[in-house]
């Protein structure tokens, strides 16, 4: 755990925040150095000396702004470059004709490289595009020409520039999937806790007390089959996480109105899971586009709520869920007396359409299919099959909606 607080303290940026700090104190001092050297050479020194003394001021008051990237804000940075750019540009005034014209240094000098580098930090290689192209206009505005010598310290601040702004972006973006990734396994070494603490206590307990109240019978039978039900659900729990709720007061298969994001099958069949219903699955999310997600899931419900009204309230049923590269397979099967041969004809001439339309219409309207296998003795099997890409257009692109759980028998 210390070693991961420690990779979580230690940012990318501080050790290019605390250079970039370092090189604007020694290129100001420099600034300065270089123009009282060339004094003598100066037309108007008052210019230079004056600008130079407003450059010395401003770099010493703010160097405790360069200690990360929230306290350089969008305004500071641009009086900054201002600053830079103002140097630049007052370079021909002071110096008349003299070193101007031979290429010589401007009043900042390198010093205008740590106002584009303070803003490669701060917004990445946008950020120091735009800033590294304003000092280089600025130098060729200066100039009146485009020499050489100009042009090649034009480009070197400017790739220079774009190219620390992109590494600072790529570091970002690490130290976010880091933190995720600490994060999870945070979460995964509690959960393992704490499954291993209700595992050696609450689960046993639970177990004994749905054998020992099936053994007793009467009232106690009772009691063991809701200590079956709650043991399944805290296994389901410590082994998969939480099911998310619903978000929308329309019911689990409503669909919030902004959601795109893939949802994860496995999540929304858990809540079908009990002590009656065994899930099994992938031990990784399920992932479909939510509305064939949620349409499938109220399909599994559709033949569960069979299961409960022919079979009976207490029969077992089993849950399948295979992630294959373009597909979703889920079946359902149940240990009941299977369907007789022709049933299915002549609950649709009576008008009861569970199995026509609440399971079948979804998945043709997804763009899959649902086949029934039943042999007389031997048990149901639903087998479902959705397609990874939506061909149906579904609910959204056909205005359709099927019931999602009928509660009643529904062949």
């Amino acid at each position: 755990m210390r070693r991961e607080a420690a990779a979580m303290s230690m940012s990318v940026e501080q050790p290019l925040w605390r250079a970039l700090t370092a090189y604007r104190a020694l290129t100001a001092v420099y600034a300065v150095a270089i123009a009282v050297v060339a004094r003598d050479s100066y037309e108007r020194p008052q210019v230079a000396f004056g600008y130079l003394a407003v450059l010395l001021v401003w770099t010493l008051a703010t160097l405790p702004r360069f200690t990360g990237a929230a306290r350089c804000t969008r305004p500071f940075l641009a009086v900054d470059t201002g600053l830079a750019l103002a140097g630049i540009l007052l370079t021909p005034l002071a110096d008349g004709v003299g070193r101007h014209a031979a290429d010589g240094p401007t009043l900042p000098s390198i010093w205008t490289a740590g106002a584009v580098l303070a803003c490669a930090l701060k917004g990445g290689w946008r950020w120091a595009a735009a800033a590294s192209t304003l000092v280089g206009a600025a130098n060729l505005a200066q100039r009146g020409e485009a020499s050489p010598n100009t042009l090649h310290n034009v480009l070197l601040v400017w790739v220079a520039a774009i190219a620390i702004g992109y590494v600072v972006e790529v570091a970002r973006a690490s130290e976010r999937t880091l933190a995720r990734a600490l994060e999870i396994q945070a979460a995964t070494r509690e959960r393992e806790r704490l499954a291993r603490d209700i595992h050696d206590g609450v689960l046993q307990v639970l177990a004994m007390v749905q054998r020992r109240g099936t053994a007793v019978g009467g009232e106690a039978a009772e009691l063991g089959r809701l200590a079956g039900e709650q043991e399944a659900a805290l296994r389901r729990l410590i082994t998969q996480g939480p099911v998310p709720e619903p978000r929308t007061a329309a019911g689990p298969d409503a669909a919030p109105e902004d959601d795109t994001r893939p949802q994860d099958l496995m999540a929304l069949l858990g809540r079908y899971a009990d002590a009656c219903v065994t899930l099994s699955g992938p031990g990784t999310p399920v992932e479909l586009a939510p509305h064939a997600a949620r349409e499938t899931a109220a399909a599994v419900g559709a033949a569960l709520d069979n299961v409960r009204t022919h079979v009976g309230p207490g029969a077992r049923a089993w849950v399948l869920v295979e992630d294959e590269p373009d597909q979703v397979l889920v079946s359902v099967r149940d240990e009941g007396p299977g369907i007789p041969e022709g049933r299915l004809a002549e609950a649709a001439e009576e008008g009861r359409l569970g199995v026509a339309q609440s399971i079948r219409g979804r998945l043709r309207d997804l763009g899959g299919t649902a086949e029934l296998v039943s042999v007389p003795g031997q048990g149901t099997e639903v087998e479902l099959t959705v397609p990874k890409q939506d061909q149906g257009g579904g609910e959204a692109a056909t205005g359709r909606r099927y019931p999602a759980r009928t509660g009643e028998g529904t062949q």
